[in-house]
């Protein structure tokens, strides 16, 4: 089975305010009318959440709702952050602080926030220690860095209260607050895990999500710093969670606020950790990209043999060679056959669990 055959919901939606609305082609699957889920080919229609805005009833109940804030050096963004939540209804603000050097911390415990300091450092390590002391049962994460609406929420959540556990919030609909970089870089990271694992999830990269906490606490994660969206991503792909995509507004970091994701290394890193995340997920990428790179391998050698032989300057060496990249290109092959089976298994059992 493929991953795009796994029965995980995708869903595209609509976010709060001038983003509101807006849907975007994407491939994913949906439950059929007797419960069982069937995949969604390309250009079938998908459901559309209606953008929201701030002057409705909240999808769940608030009291059951922890707002996760990661922070690293906001003191001018992070009490705008949580006033912003405050105001809607959401009391339950855990700011975890990576130690920041300015006065985050204070002024986010002087606006009602619970702040802990991380034991250890990156935006994952944080992410990980804080589903350890979290205990209502849905989560919303967002940066404090004053980028995302904290009135987007109800969007975020309306998915989770319909039974979605994982919900990513799409930026890239407002280009306007990107650098030309990161816009590009973005797109490019969410069409590699795309190929990757099978599906469009829009905004990988996103900072702004809500989902079950209990959904959470399975994900196998291992990111220390930007990679836990990707991370958190691939593995909701891998569980076969239901994911929700909703539209939510960006803005520019204002100023004041200190930049934290260097384009070049942090970028890097992002694009590891989307081809590492497929070693479990899907094992055919996994092992066919070494698998290619040992069939080009292969053919140079050949060659380069043939020419050799031809002309007297080639034995047995470079048939040694040759035929050792053919053997590594079966070899790779063949792993990455046998885990995509060993995956099907692996789905079958967790559908029949179900």
């Amino acid at each position: 089975m493929t991953l795009s055959e796994a029965p995980e919901d995708v869903e595209a939606g609509g976010g709060g305010g001038d983003a509101g609305g807006a849907v975007e082609d994407t491939v994913g699957v949906e439950a059929d009318e007797d419960g069982v889920e069937a995949g969604l080919e390309e250009g079938d229609e998908l459901v559309e959440e209606e953008g929201g805005g701030v002057d409705r009833e909240p999808p769940v109940d608030p009291d059951d709702v922890c707002v996760l804030i990661p922070t690293l050096n906001e003191a001018a963004t992070i009490a705008e952050v949580i006033e912003g939540f405050h105001e809607l209804g959401f009391e339950n603000v855990l700011v975890m602080d990576g130690g920041s050097r300015d006065a985050t911390r204070e002024i986010a415990r002087e606006h009602g926030a619970r702040v802990e300091v991380q034991s250890g450092s990156g935006k994952g390590q944080a992410f990980r220690e804080a589903l350890g002391l979290i205990d209502k049962p849905y989560v919303v994460m967002i940066d404090g860095d004053g980028t995302y609406l904290p009135d987007d929420v109800f969007d975020l959540l309306q998915p989770v209260a319909d039974g979605f556990d994982h919900v990513i919030g799409d930026r890239l609909g407002n280009r306007e607050a990107f650098t030309r970089l990161n816009y590009v870089g973005n797109h490019i990271f969410n069409t590699e895990f795309h190929l990757a694992h099978g599906h469009d999830l829009r905004d990988i990269l996103s900072g702004y999500r809500a989902f079950r906490l209990e959904s959470a606490r399975r994900m196998r994660l291992e990111a220390d710093g930007f990679g836990i969206e990707t991370e958190m991503s691939a593995e909701a792909v891998r569980l076969r969670q239901r994911i929700a995509v909703v539209d939510v507004r960006y803005r520019r970091r204002p100023s004041g606020s200190e930049e934290k994701l260097h384009p070049v290394f942090d970028g890097a890193r992002i694009g590891w950790t989307v081809y590492r995340t497929t070693k479990t997920a899907n094992p055919g990428f996994y092992f066919g990209v070494w698998g290619f790179i040992s069939l080009l391998a292969a053919v140079a050698s050949a060659g380069y043999t043939l020419q050799g032989l031809r002309g007297g300057f080639a034995g047995a060496g470079a048939l040694t060679v040759t035929l050792m990249f053919v053997l590594l290109t079966v070899v790779f092959y063949g792993l990455g056959a046998l885990g995509d089976a060993d995956r099907r298994r692996h789905a079958e059992l967790l559908d029949e669990l179900r």
